[in-house]
């Protein structure tokens, strides 16, 4: 027996869900293991970041395949914040300790998981049910609202945060190149809200968010995924998918997004006038309009 037919056995739960959501986790932490190992022995963070997105592509990729490949298996396809260069002031105090260490990685571990959580489900509707799903889109061609509503939250989110961090590169190859003077950057996006690429970044998950859940709480998917396709089921999906922008918002308004920057830069400027001044003015989070 092959590994690939040992995993397909090992996976083949009842609920067509838990087939693929079971193996995707599990492989989450299973890199950030791999990784978190020599990480601990050299005592560097090095590799985390890379880490993580390297877990969230394979994550996406593996919930991707792994319905193709039970369906081929079984003979039913038809054709068809760093102040330096690898160094992280966020692992400071946890560098050397080894326990603390391999909690990071295995946190980084859940935050891949309930990331990928809408996409997880979406690779998990076969792709017969996913066409029956979309067929009255394609006869009235019309998309649905939630499916227009989820890619326009998307583009904004992921081009805020874009414009955020090119803004904030700009403003501090200036300053090293002595164009300016400045200590904090309050221009362009950052004088909307004092963390515009954490918002961007926020926003951009619930628009995936919000895509899925529009797919998944349909009757075709419902069905291929073993609910009901009542309240129950469009509820458990619904949730599953707010669950990552959820996370993702807790992680950067509670944890280690905006509450290390704002201590960060209020002990650094905080006796100063016009530091108070843009803090009083400009939103934490949600940009101002005006």
């Amino acid at each position: 027996m092959t590994l690939l037919q040992t995993l397909l056995r090992a996976t083949a739960f009842k609920n067509p869900l838990l087939r693929t959501l079971v193996p995707s986790v599990a492989l989450a932490y299973g890199i950030q293991a791999a990784v978190a190992v020599p990480s601990i022995a050299a005592q560097t963070e090095r590799y985390y970041d890379l880490s993580g997105s390297f877990t969230y592509l394979s994550c996406t990729a593996l919930s991707l395949v792994l319905p193709y490949m039970r369906a081929r298996a079984a003979g039913t396809i038809t054709g068809g914040i760093t102040d330096d260069e690898g160094k992280d002031s966020r692992f400071d105090s946890i560098r050397t300790s080894p326990p603390k260490f391999l909690v990071a990685f295995f946190a980084q571990a859940t935050w891949v998981s309930l990331c990928t959580l809408p996409v997880i489900l979406v690779n998990s509707v076969p792709r017969s049910a996913y066409a029956t799903s979309l067929l009255g889109q394609a006869v009235s061609s019309k998309p649905y609202l939630t499916d227009v509503l989820g890619l326009a939250i998307f583009v904004f989110g992921l081009t805020f945060e874009v414009v955020a961090d090119r803004q904030k590169d700009a403003w501090v190859q200036g300053k090293k190149q002595k164009k300016h003077s400045e200590e904090f950057l309050t221009h362009g996006l950052w004088s909307k809200s004092r963390h515009p690429n954490y918002f961007g970044e926020a926003t951009l998950w619930s628009g995936i968010a919000i895509a899925a859940a529009g797919l998944l709480v349909r009757q075709p998917a419902q069905a291929a995924l073993g609910l009901s396709g009542g309240i129950g089921g469009q509820v458990l999906v619904a949730g599953m998918c707010a669950a990552s922008p959820a996370f993702v918002s807790f992680l950067l308004l509670k944890v280690s997004g905006v509450p290390l920057s704002e201590n960060k830069y209020d002990k650094r400027y905080g006796d100063r006038k016009d530091y108070q001044k843009w803090k009083r003015e400009t939103p934490m989070f949600v940009p101002k309009i005006w």
